[in-house]
This record gives C-alpha cells, sequence and structure tokens, in this order.
C-alpha cells in the first residue's frame, strides 16, 4: 500500500512555523530528498531559498528539486516502497513570492494536476481570507493586504488583496479573474466533496479561512479527494500544512524551551531582516538583560569587508566569554536601487558578510536566534553549513526551533530560531530570547521607547 507524503517546496525557512518533529532539507539530491520521503515524519521541507532569487533562478532551482524528486520516487517505487506525493509550494502570507512561476514548473514536471490552490491564511500571524479577500491583522482590525507595506515590496509588489484579481495580475491575464475558483467560507466550512471531484485541467482555486479550524475541515474533504485520485497542487501560508499533516502537540511546551539552550549559556541574535517590524522588535530586545548591540553598517562591507569582519568577531566572542548575547544587526538606514538586479546583488553581499559572522561566532554558544526569512535560510545552509535539521517546535507562535544534528563539526546540536521578518509584536524577539536564556519574559504591555543603539 502507498504511503503519502506531503513535500513542502518552501520559498524562504519559515514555513515550517506551524508543525514540528520534521526534516528541513537544504540539499535536494536524490540521496538527501529519498532521506525525506523515508523519515517517519508526515511531512518534509525542501527549503529552497527562491524568494531571494530571480524568477529565472526560482524556476530553474524549483526544476532542479522536481527532476531530482521524480527521480527518487522512482527508485523507492522500484524498491518496493512507493509513495504518493502531496506537492506544496509554500511562500508569504502577505502574497510575496514568486507565482505563478513556481507551482508553473511544478505542474510541468511532476503534473497533471486536476486543480492548484492559493490558501494563504497564516493565523498565527494574523493572515485571513475572507470572501477571497486576503487581511492582515492590524491591532484587531483586517486591513487588505494591498494597503500594507508588504504590497510596496520593489520585486515582489501587487495591487490587489481580492485573490482572482491578485491571480490575473500575477499571471499577467493568462488566467482571468472570472476563471478563479473561490470556495468562501460558507464551502470550506460546509461540504465540498462533490464540488472537489469535479474539479480538472489545473483550474485555479482560492480558499477562505478565518480560523484553523476551518483550513482542518476543508483539508479532509480535500485528503479524501485524494484517495480517491484527484491530484492537487497548493500553494500556501504556513496554517495549511497544520491542517494536512495534523500532528499532536509539540514535545517541548514552548516556554520550556531553555532546556535545549547548550550547558545554559549565553546565544547570538543575527538580524538580516529590514521590515519596519523588525525593527521595533530589535529597539525592545536591546533593553533585555544582558544582550549588547553590534552594528554592521552595510555600507562598508565592500570596502572594509576583513577589518569589519575581525572587529565583529572578536568583539562578540568577548561578548560571549563574558556572559553576553550579542545581538548582531545590519544598519537600518532604508536603501533604494535602481532595479531589481541591482537589489538582489546588494543582498547577496550583505548576507555572504553576515555569514562569515555566524561561522565566526564561538563554538560554545548556547542558542543562536536569525532574524528573517531569507537571513534564516542562509544561516541554516551556508553559515551553519547544514545538509538537515530537524524542527523541534515553536518558540512562539509562527516562529520555528530547529536542532543542529549530534555531529555538526562546529555546533552540535545547537537550537535555531527561524524568526519571520513580519512576524509577532514588538516584544515578540524580546521574549524569545528570554525564553531561551532562562529569564523572565518582557512583559506585552512594555513602553515602546527608541534604544539608543538604533539613534
Amino acid at each position: 500500500m502507498s504511503e503519502t507524503k506531503i513535500i513542502v517546496f518552501d520559498d524562504d525557512p519559515t514555513g515550517s512555523q506551524t508543525v514540528h518533529s520534521c526534516l528541513l532539507l537544504t540539499r535536494w539530491d536524490v540521496a538527501a530528498l529519498k532521506e525525506g520521503l523515508q523519515d517517519d515524519a508526515a511531512l518534509f521541507f525542501v527549503l529552497t531559498n527562491t524568494r531571494g532569487m530571480s524568477a529565472e533562478q526560482a524556476a530553474t532551482v524549483t526544476r532542479e528539486v522536481c527532476v531530482n524528486l521524480r527521480q527518487a520516487l522512482e527508485e523507492l517505487a522500484r524498491a518496493g516502497t512507493p509513495i504518493i506525493p502531496l506537492l506544496v509550494s509554500r511562500s508569504d502570507s502577505t502574497l510575496r513570492g514568486h507565482y505563478p512561476v513556481e507551482t508553473d514548473v511544478i505542474a510541468e514536471q511532476l503534473g497533471p494536476f486536476d486543480a492548484h490552490f492559493l490558501v494563504p491564511a497564516f493565523f498565527e500571524g494574523g493572515r485571513i481570507t475572507r470572501d477571497s479577500v486576503h487581511y492582515l491583522m492590524v491591532n484587531g482590525a483586517p486591513v487588505p493586504v494591498h494597503q500594507t507595506e508588504f504590497a510596496r515590496d520593489s520585486v515582489f509588489g501587487y495591487s490587489h488583496s481580492y485573490l482572482p484579481d491578485y491571480v490575473e495580475e500575477k499571471t499577467r491575464g493568462r488566467i482571468h479573474a472570472d476563471q478563479v475558483e473561490r470556495f468562501l467560507l460558507a464551502d470550506v466550512r460546509g461540504d465540498s466533496r462533490q464540488r472537489l471531484m469535479e474539479l480538472q485541467g489545473n483550474v485555479c482555486c482560492v480558499v477562505d479561512g478565518e480560523s484553523q479550524d476551518d483550513l482542518n475541515h476543508f483539508c479532509s474533504q480535500l485528503m479524501a479527494a485524494a484517495t480517491q485520485g484527484k491530484r492537487f497542487l497548493f500553494r500556501s501560508g504556513a496554517s495549511l500544512l497544520t491542517a494536512l499533516a495534523q500532528l499532536p502537540p509539540q514535545p517541548v511546551a514552548a516556554d520550556a524551551m531553555h532546556a535545549y539552550a547548550r550547558g545554559g549559556r549565553a546565544g547570538a541574535v543575527v538580524v538580516g531582516s529590514h521590515v519596519s517590524k523588525t525593527t521595533q522588535q530589535l529597539q525592545q530586545l536591546l533593553k533585555m538583560p544582558a544582550v549588547a548591540a553590534v552594528e554592521i553598517d552595510v555600507e562598508r562591507i565592500e570596502a572594509q569587508r576583513e577589518l569589519m569582519l575581525h572587529t565583529i568577531s572578536d568583539r562578540a566572542a568577548r561578548l560571549h566569554a563574558d556572559g553576553i548575547t550579542p545581538v548582531i544587526f545590519t544598519s537600518r538606514t532604508e536603501k533604494t536601487f535602481a532595479d531589481q538586479a541591482t537589489r538582489l546583488a546588494f543582498g547577496a553581499t550583505v548576507s555572504a558578510f553576515l555569514m562569515d559572522v555566524v561561522r565566526s561566532l564561538p563554538a560554545t554558544l548556547g542558542f543562536l536566534i536569525s532574524k528573517g526569512g531569507i537571513t534564516s535560510n542562509d544561516v541554516l545552509s551556508s553559515g551553519l553549513a547544514l545538509r538537515t535539521s530537524r524542527v523541534l517546535g515553536q518558540i512562539l507562535p509562527g516562529c520555528s526551533v530547529v536542532r543542529c544534528p549530534a555531529n555538526h563539526p562546529r555546533f552540535p546540536d545547537l537550537p535555531v530560531v527561524i524568526f519571520p521578518g513580519n512576524v509577532g509584536d514588538e516584544h515578540a524577539v524580546a521574549r524569545a530570547y528570554a525564553r531561551l536564556a532562562g529569564i523572565a519574559e518582557a512583559p506585552d504591555n512594555a513602553t515602546a521607547t527608541q534604544a539608543s543603539a538604533l539613534r
């Protein structure tokens, strides 16, 4: 009998923010994919990091994963262990990413599919969909995402929160808004089994959701249709994965994760994200006890790289020896770029420097917090050079903790927090730090004043 495995193509490493106990792969050779397919967990993630690439690069990487995955599935089938893949292209819950590039490539390589579903809801982060309009909850009120800073992204900007119009915009009219199948709250909460069975031709479907129960119920019907031979592809936020995987509670509670910190020692925090929420969180973190600011002036990297690396690494080592957690962050000045290629190239330069800093951190580090999706992917794949890691669970809603393998040459069993740039209130990073450091947590109503290091 064939086993079903949920395979997640994750365009940054934050998609595991609602699940636990599964593998994250930073490599996608056939052997690595077979390891994921044969793992005991219901799902695994392939960290493609395509959100940090051009559309052409994203297509190339996605195609490579598909080709290798098809070979891995064929080899396992010949060995007598056939697996039915359930494919998810996991992306940003604020609609940024290479859609439809990635789903087009997956459909081309691993199709045909009867339908592909856009399910961007991420309830822990306050992203809901109602009447096919996607919202971000801000201070308890729903704001259409096209009215937020995320819609003004210089690479992935968009003009519509009404998902059929978003699809038409992003497919440049290839899929018209009136061709999109809409699963509204009444459909999601009701009986959609017959409608699901009638879908064909890789029709685009958009799905409402205001709570995890909504998606849990809808996914039970999706899975029933899949067992009857329907082939579905998903483009989703993280909450769909919770519904598909149906996992029990995580082994260690969020407020008890100090147990994972190695030897109870001080850790390090690396901040690459530049969204305004991250800057607010950074300001609050720097008010916590036993932390110290270490700023990276990104304008100096190209001219003074080696000197800066030596200075920052030396300061981080001295702080760690004194039991203090260095908070290493890129300068907060917002830069503008002439075009997307220039922006991506500059981002790659900054990230490469940050990863040199990560590699130079003290080997006795107790924990590591990585702030920003692309930054976190680079930390796992480059800074720590991990082939695989396992998700322990969430330290805060939407923030996963993974652990380096026990045989890691520099940081065995190091817990690493993957903290998306756009998740949490202003005290969230401080709260995660407090939990790993085993100190009193920052109160929710702390006064928001600017840290002197950021003036």
